[in-house]
């Protein structure tokens, strides 16, 4: 008699929120507010909680490609009464912002200290690059902006000149013709930011504004 291999045990986090099927997503359809802001791997959350404080008035995106991470925020965010207007969903950018639409729905996208993969053979991962950052644009409101920040400056240089060729994009710093800023204005910090800080790194933060 053959033997009967046990079933196998449910997938870690199975359960874990989704975008909507289908080949476009309507953002105005996944949260409520004012305007919307996305923010690209949100990890933890703390960023997003912050941002909710700050700016009550904004319906929050997250797109996390980590499972666990993206259900157990987006049920704090829930239960903090926070659900209608900030949403954590378990996707990976790189798919998930083609589908999003229309042109323009996001007041400002924000990247908190992305691509933390090293080796040469990683690179394909890398977030700020290539196709990504058109469609970072193409989802911004004319006049949006692009947050992004990095505690490693070989990386900052490297998301600046990827930013500078999308033609959609212009500089929006504190000096101008500069991305560069010596703040965070968002009145909201990332865990690792605040880590940063507290132990004297320098951080690089770029910010650039979407024309057209």
């Amino acid at each position: 008699m053959p033997e009967t291999r046990p079933p196998r045990p449910p997938r870690p986090y199975a359960d874990a929120p989704r975008l909507p099927e289908g080949e476009h997503v309507e953002a105005k359809s996944l949260v409520a507010g004012e305007w919307l802001e996305l923010e690209i791997g949100p990890g933890r959350g703390v960023f997003v909680f912050e941002r909710a404080a700050a700016v009550p008035s904004a319906g929050l995106v997250g797109l996390e490609v980590r499972r666990k991470w993206a259900t157990i925020v987006d049920q704090r965010l829930a239960k903090a009464g926070l659900g209608p207007r900030a949403r954590i969903f378990a996707e990976d950018a790189r798919q998930a912002l083609p589908r999003l639409v229309p042109n323009g729905a996001f007041r400002r996208v924000f990247l908190h200290f992305p691509d933390p993969w090293w080796k040469k053979r990683h690179a394909k991962r890398l977030v700020v690059q290539g196709d990504v950052v058109g469609e970072i644009a193409r989802l911004l409101e004319p006049n949006g902006e692009l947050f992004v920040q990095t505690d490693v400056e070989e990386r900052a240089v490297q998301y600046e000149a990827h930013l500078r060729a999308c033609p959609l994009l212009v500089p929006f710093g504190d000096a101008e013709g500069s991305p560069l800023l010596a703040e965070n204005p968002y009145n909201a910090q990332s865990p690792r930011e605040k880590r940063a800080i507290a132990d004297g790194l320098p951080i690089h933060r770029l910010r650039f504004k979407r024309v057209g």
